[in-house]
């Protein structure tokens, strides 16, 4: 750095070789001070985050965020993205491939974007995936109905229809049952004063388990949504093939009773034969 400064300072004016000083000692100063310089990008695996039992969260339930790094991180840091400090940081008392950061109660404080990184002998990670926290029940819950009917077909599609009479600026509908299964619509607001969005939704198959939810949530909260709507399934009409396992093992033992008795009536009708006939030699 000393030989850069002093070139830059021999090559112009007084007043100039100055100015140009001190922005490269600024420069160089800012390098330092940026921990993601310490490391050349690519040098240590990029840290994975995410949360358990998931990243929707009902307010007043707990949820505890992984950060996963190197066998030999000391320490991990989690930062939550409007802040420019850590939220949470945490020193192993032994290295360790992994830590986690609790949260006991989630509020709508605790919602929003997280991601991590993690401090080795190496230097510093590059930051982790950003995982969005969303935390549900804050305001009144949306109805949820399908169209035409909730009676479906297998092989066949459906439109399923979220509304609320509160002016919901988006709603998500979630598959129960599967992370990360979700699908956003802007509302219309309808003549009655509702708020409605559509979702259509597959082809559907009777091998699946088809249950929805929807949330509604303001723009400008994104991640702070409403109570769940009642759950809706979606039901098979009888065009679907359906398993008759159950029935063809039942049918099968009412025969093999069947031919057991008919054994036995026939055993016994040979005996009843037999014995007069030994009555009569006699």
């Amino acid at each position: 750095m000393v030989t850069v400064v002093s070139f830059i300072c021999a090559a112009g004016t007084p007043g100039e070789d100055i100015m140009i000083t001190a922005f490269t000692v600024l420069f160089y100063l800012g390098l330092i001070l940026d921990p993601r310089t310490t490391v050349v990008a690519g040098t240590l695996p990029i840290p994975t985050l995410w949360a358990e039992p998931g990243s929707v969260v009902t307010k007043g339930q707990s949820v505890t965020l992984w950060c996963t790094g190197t066998q030999d991180a000391q320490e991990y840091s989690l930062y939550k993205k409007e802040n420019s400090k850590a939220w949470k940081s945490q020193t192993l008392l032994e290295p360790g491939n992994k830590a986690n950061f609790s949260i006991s109660f989630m509020t709508e404080y605790h919602a929003g974007l997280y991601y991590c990184y993690y401090y080795s002998p190496a230097g510093l990670s590059e930051y982790s995936n950003i995982l969005e926290m969303v935390v549900t029940g804050f305001y009144s819950k949306p109805s949820i109905s399908a169209i035409p009917s909730s009676l479906v077909t297998s092989g066949g599609n459906v439109t399923l229809k979220c509304s609320s009479h509160q002016g919901y600026g988006r709603y998500t509908l979630t598959k129960e049952g599967e992370e990360n299964v979700s699908w956003t619509q802007d509302p219309q607001k309808q003549p009655n004063g509702h708020f409605m969005a559509l979702f259509p939704v597959g082809p559907v198959t009777y091998k699946h388990r088809w249950s929805f939810r929807c949330y509604g949530y303001y723009k400008r909260t994104s991640q702070v949504w409403s109570v769940p709507s009642d759950t809706l399934q979606l039901l098979f009409s009888d065009s679907y093939p359906q398993d008759h396992t159950v029935e063809n093992l039942i049918r099968m033992a009412v025969a093999v009773l069947v031919l057991v008795v008919l054994g036995i009536l026939l055993f016994e009708a040979q005996n009843s034969q037999r014995r007069p006939q030994g009555a009569v030699r006699r």
